[in-house]
């Protein structure tokens, strides 16, 4: 089993028991554009033009436009980009408590952007889906 270490894992058991959510302090968004003079946490180069991530008081102090406010729940398991289903989990989980979630996947983990006022809520869905398995 491996939690934050250097070596991936990929055994799905294993990566539900031992994703160890936390949440990240803040409040993020997604702005169009490359978020000049506030720092990008997340990039995705799009056909339409980048998408990022930053946090909400960037975007308002740069006067960036934003129509969700998200909190950020990072998974502290080093899954393996091949891994198959704990995104799926995830969004399952999440899915039956009513909560929408935006998934990054990093090369450690994988961070989870779900609406600010259900981030509590959609820990506490995410631990309790890893000790039922």
């Amino acid at each position: 089993m491996t939690t934050d270490s250097s070596i991936p894992e990929s055994d799905l058991n294993i990566l539900i028991r031992s994703m160890a959510p936390v949440i990240r302090d803040g409040e993020y968004v997604f702005v169009d554009g490359e978020g000049t003079g506030g720092e990008v946490l997340a990039m995705v180069r799009e056909p339409e033009g980048p998408s990022c991530v930053m946090s909400r008081a960037d975007a308002d102090r740069l006067g960036l436009s934003y129509d969700f406010v998200a909190g950020w729940i990072t998974l502290h398991v080093h899954s393996a980009l091949h891994a198959v289903g704990l995104t799926a989990h995830v969004a399952t989980a999440l899915s039956a408590a009513g909560i929408s979630c935006n998934v990054i996947a990093g090369k450690h983990h994988d961070h989870l952007l779900v609406p600010y006022d259900e981030t509590q809520r959609a820990l506490d869905v995410l631990v309790a889906s890893s000790t039922a398995n």
